[in-house]
């Protein structure tokens, strides 16, 4: 079964290379995007979700609110909060939620070794 990945970010410039990056490291991959927490509460396919990639800073509210849901719906879902905010609160809810932290801008290489880590290093990195 091929990867299915989640992005979610305002920006449509981000999900672009956050999409391109995944689909050469994943040229078979689905990739479901949403440009905020509640349009992303609508996608379908939650359930079957390889990994999410959710930005910290949106309008409606911030990422890691939508984690949280994520997370009480699918505990072992892979999960990575990517923003360019690295301050020690946002790191420290990222790793009470079990999310990892992917600094912005996120390169091809910190997407592979998050997609390509355990499940159990990635809830922790």
């Amino acid at each position: 079964m091929a990867e299915t990945f989640l992005v979610v970010d305002d920006s449509k410039l981000a999900r672009m290379v956050v999409r391109q990056a995944l689909r050469d490291l994943h040229p078979d991959c689905a990739i479901l995007e949403a440009a905020t927490g509640p349009e992303a509460d609508q996608v379908d396919g939650v359930d079957t979700l390889t990994a999410a990639f959710i930005d910290f800073n949106m309008p409606d509210e911030d990422g890691l609110k939508l984690a949280a849901r994520l997370r009480a719906r699918r505990p072992d879902l892979p999960i990575a909060i990517v923003s360019a905010n690295a301050q020690t609160d946002v790191l420290e809810r990222a790793r009470d939620l079990g999310a990892a932290f992917l600094e912005k801008p996120v390169s091809r290489d910190a997407l592979a070794g998050f997609v390509a880590a355990p499940a159990a290093q990635r809830r922790s990195a």
